[in-house]
C-alpha cells in the first residue's frame, strides 16, 4: 500500500515536470536573453553617456543602474512564463509589506544603494579626485570607483578603501583637486646676524618662490610671505603658494619638498649664519 501510494505521487510529479519541461526551457532561454540584453544595452547607454557627459563618475553608475535593471525586468518575466504569476503578483500587491521587511532587514544595502545614487547626481567629486572624508587622513585617497554599494578610493600608499556610501554621503568630505589649484604653505625660520632686515629677507624668498617651477603666479594665486614672528635676530616668516592639484601627491609633497630644499640652498649661498630651519 505504501510503495502504491508513493508510486502513485511519483507519478503525479513526474507527469507535472513533463507538463512543466517546456515552459522551464522557454524561461531558462529568456533569462539567457534578459542576460545577454542587459549587458548589450547597458553597454550602449554606457558608451553614449560616456560620450556625452563629461563626468565618467556618473555614467558607469548610471550604466550599472540600467544594467540591474534589466537584469530584475528579465527575471519577472521568466517568473510569469513559468506559471509563478502569483508571485509577481504577491510582489506587487506586497509591495508595502517587502518595503517593510527589507527596511529591517536589508536597511543597509538600501541606504547606501540610494546615498549612491544621491552621490551620483549631486557629484561632490569626480574620478581621479583626492578626497577626504571626516578629516581623517587614513580615509584620504584618490577617488577609483562610485559602486552600487561603495565608494571605492586609493590611498597614496596604495591601500584600496571601500567606503558605504551612506557614510561618504553623511560625514564632511574635503575635495581638495576639484578646483585644480590648491595652496600650500611652511615656515621659514632664519638667523639675520649681519644681514639685512625682515623686508629684505622676504623679499629675496618671494623672487625665488615665484621663479620656481610649477607655482602659480597669477591673479588670484599669487605666492605671497608674511613675517609669522622674530626673536632676537632670528625672523620666522610664513610663506605661501599655489600650485595645480590635479596630482595632489606632487603639489603637497613633492613639490613643496623641492621648494623648502631650495630655500634652504638659497639662504646658505646668500651667506646666513646659520642653516634655515624650514618646516
Amino acid at each position: 500500500m505504501l510503495l502504491t501510494d508513493l508510486h502513485r505521487v511519483l507519478s503525479a510529479y513526474w507527469t507535472q515536470f513533463l507538463y512543466l519541461l517546456p515552459k522551464l526551457a522557454l524561461a531558462l532561454i529568456l533569462l539567457v536573453i534578459a542576460i545577454f540584453l542587459s549587458n548589450r544595452i547597458s553597454r550602449l547607454v554606457g558608451g553614449r553617456l560616456h560620450a556625452r557627459s563629461h563626468d565618467p563618475l556618473l555614467a558607469e553608475f548610471l550604466t550599472r543602474l540600467t544594467k540591474w535593471a534589466l537584469i530584475l525586468l528579465g527575471l519577472t518575466l521568466v517568473l510569469q512564463v513559468i506559471g509563478m504569476t502569483g508571485v509577481v503578483s504577491g510582489m506587487v500587491a506586497g509591495a508595502g509589506l517587502t518595503a517593510f521587511v527589507v527596511g529591517f532587514a536589508l536597511k543597509d544595502i538600501a541606504e547606501n544603494f540610494l546615498a549612491g545614487v544621491v552621490l551620483a547626481f549631486n557629484r561632490p567629486f569626480r574620478i581621479h579626485d583626492t578626497i577626504q572624508i571626516k578629516d581623517n587622513q587614513t580615509l584620504m585617497g584618490r577617488v577609483e570607483a562610485l559602486n552600487l554599494r561603495t565608494t571605492l578610493i586609493k590611498t597614496f600608499d596604495g591601500k584600496d578603501i571601500y567606503l558605504p556610501n551612506a557614510m561618504v554621503l553623511r560625514e564632511p568630505l574635503i575635495n581638495f583637486t576639484r578646483d585644480g589649484h590648491i595652496r600650500q604653505d611652511f615656515l621659514v625660520a632664519v638667523d639675520m646676524e649681519g644681514k639685512g632686515g625682515p623686508a629684505e629677507l622676504k623679499q629675496l624668498l618671494l623672487d625665488f618662490v615665484r621663479a620656481f617651477h610649477d607655482v602659480k603666479d597669477e591673479e588670484g594665486h599669487r605666492p605671497y610671505i608674511i613675517l609669522e614672528k622674530t626673536d632676537g635676530t632670528v625672523a620666522t616668516l610664513h610663506v605661501y603658494f599655489w600650485t595645480y592639484s590635479e596630482d595632489y601627491r606632487r603639489g603637497t609633497q613633492e613639490l613643496k619638498s623641492e621648494l623648502m630644499q631650495g630655500i634652504r640652498e638659497l639662504l646658505l649661498q646668500q651667506g646666513y649664519p646659520h642653516p634655515a630651519a624650514v618646516q
